[in-house]
């Protein structure tokens, strides 16, 4: 690898998040990027399409280099580790394990090992948190408490414990990201967000449909997350690019819920037409593993230096209902 600056290597490059990650540097003149992914039958290849980079390699064959040492010294800023099995509904714990635990595992190990060390950002989850009983406080200490609802929350918490029994998170940084949504995550299929998968059902037949509350506390629509943009979520990360940024677990979203029914209705009203909303049940298979409330505690990722205001639920609705309008256009493109 060459360059006059230091590489710094995104993992799951032609995903969501990773993608949005190497277009936000790209805007800040970083191209010597190294973007490593496992590209499949799904159309997130056009993620990449507008990206500049230095090179791209295949998971497997990056995986490879890592283990047999042909890296190590290599000139590299920082390791963005994005790449991960993030569908909740996965039910093979054991490839979810590989994936999301051992593979992070490697990457880390890698990292630290390096003279000097290399910066390592891992993504976290909020669904590590489960159904919030325990609260949604970024303390690394309160890990051990928390109780995932699914094998894919289950997977990132795994790794969350791992690093604070090495004794990591004064050195690593994992970010619990809360609910993304944004251009590039159209590649996702039933993993897109509510704002994308609602778009096509007005253009289709004009309505959006809800799943019923089956809480009795929560009447149906009113079930709430913490919404956050995807160009909020990518300068939050990029935070922490910095090596002395402190190290530990933040969370990264808004630190505001708003609900299931607010976020159609706004995107109704973007759309200016009028909001028809159908209420249907939820499927048994995941009623026991769905989170009814979710909401970032801010203070900590404040606390170390992060002052940028967030997009609210409407703004970054206006935002992105160009980039849908246009057919599902990528960041990037002109």
């Amino acid at each position: 690898m060459t360059g006059t600056r230091p590489i710094i290597i995104i993992t799951g490059a032609a995903g969501f998040i990773g993608s949005a990650l190497a277009w936000r540097l790209n805007q800040r003149g970083r191209n010597n990027l190294l973007l490593v992914d496992e590209l499949d039958r799904s159309s997130k290849w056009k993620n990449l399409v507008p990206l500049a980079y230095h090179d791209y390699l295949d998971k497997t064959d990056f995986l490879k280099r890592i283990v047999e040492g042909s890296l190590d010294g290599a000139s590299v800023e920082a390791v963005l580790h994005m790449g991960a099995c993030s569908a909740t509904t996965e039910t093979d714990a054991g490839y979810l394990g590989r994936n999301n635990f051992e593979y992070s595992k490697t990457l880390a190990e890698w990292c630290l090992r390096q003279n000097p060390p290399v910066r390592f950002v891992y993504a976290s989850s909020a669904a590590t948190y489960g159904d919030g009983k325990q609260g949604y406080r970024d303390d690394h200490m309160l890990l051990p408490a928390l109780r995932p609802l699914n094998p894919y929350g289950y997977s990132k918490h795994m790794f969350d414990l791992w690093n604070l029994r090495q004794g990591h998170l004064d050195k690593v940084v994992g970010l619990k990201f809360f609910n993304v949504f944004g251009p590039n995550e159209y590649h996702k299929d039933d993993m897109r967000s509510m704002a994308v998968k609602a778009f096509e059902q007005i253009r289709e037949t004009g309505r959006v449909r809800l799943f019923k509350s089956h809480r009795p506390d929560y009447r149906d629509g009113q079930q709430l997350r913490d919404f956050l943009y995807i160009k909020d979520a990518v300068d939050m990360a990029l935070f922490f690019l910095e090596p002395d940024r402190p190290g530990g677990i933040y969370n990264v979203g808004t630190g505001q819920t708003r609900s299931w029914l607010e976020l159609v209705s706004a995107l109704f009203q973007v759309l200016g037409l009028p909001s028809k909303v159908d209420f249907i049940p939820m499927p048994e298979s995941i009623r026991d593993k769905y989170q009814y409330h979710t909401k970032a505690e801010l203070a900590k990722i404040r606390s170390v230096g992060y002052t940028a205001p967030v997009l609210s639920l409407e703004e970054a609705l206006a935002d992105y209902a160009p980039y849908l309008e246009n057919g599902n256009k990528n960041l990037g493109w002109s």
